[in-house]
């Protein structure tokens, strides 16, 4: 594979907004107004993103009468990655897997929820927010729809400004809303900074 091919490949990929669709889409077709309204971004941003996947190869097309589908093109898309694995490494997969810094969100967890499992306050630094947010969302089930009340209620147990948390989870794409149903997004789109 030629170097311009795969540089062009990771530029693209260097968005986090195109990642949230490839990981959308690799759970199976989706329209451009579903993408927006799950990535709660506007048609027009999702169009200019799925521009850039579908001149680089990594998204399709097809038409259902008067809707446009985009599906993942996982041929090129695996064909990509093993081509950067193989230039990287000569032939080998054996890529250092990511240490979890385990203890330190244990810390922040301490620090900010209380034994019974409340939340004593909103951490006003955006690492330590990310870290205790995760840890709410990850009792809601994935793949359950869920409406404003039930979510108001679950963040209820926590603390008491479930607006503020429940925007939060949004803001952070640790959910996305549509018409006041909650659903919990893959953790590969959850914030990260």
């Amino acid at each position: 594979m030629q170097l311009n091919k795969l540089v062009n490949f990771h530029k693209v990929m260097g968005d986090p907004t195109r990642l949230r669709i490839l990981v959308l889409l690799g759970k199976g077709p989706l329209h451009g107004q579903a993408l927006a309204g799950k990535l709660g971004l506007t048609p027009p941003t999702i169009t200019h993103h799925i521009t850039k996947l579908k001149d680089a190869d990594l998204i399709k097309q097809r038409r259902d009468k008067n809707t446009i589908y985009f599906y993942l093109n996982e041929s090129v898309l695996k064909m990509q990655i093993e081509a950067t694995t193989s230039l990287i490494f000569g032939k080998g997969e054996n890529m250092e897997e990511k240490e979890i810094n385990v203890s330190e969100k244990q810390k922040v967890l301490k620090n900010f929820i209380t034994r019974d499992g409340r939340l004593k306050t909103i951490p006003a630094q955006r690492k330590k927010k990310l870290i205790v947010l995760e840890h709410l969302v990850e009792g809601l089930e994935p793949g359950k729809k869920y409406t404003e009340k039930e979510i108001n209620e679950y963040i209820q147990r926590f603390h008491e400004d479930f607006a503020t948390i429940r925007r939060e989870f949004i803001m952070n794409h640790y959910m996305y809303r549509d018409t006041n149903i909650y659903e919990v997004n893959p953790a590969e789109m959850w914030a990260t900074e």
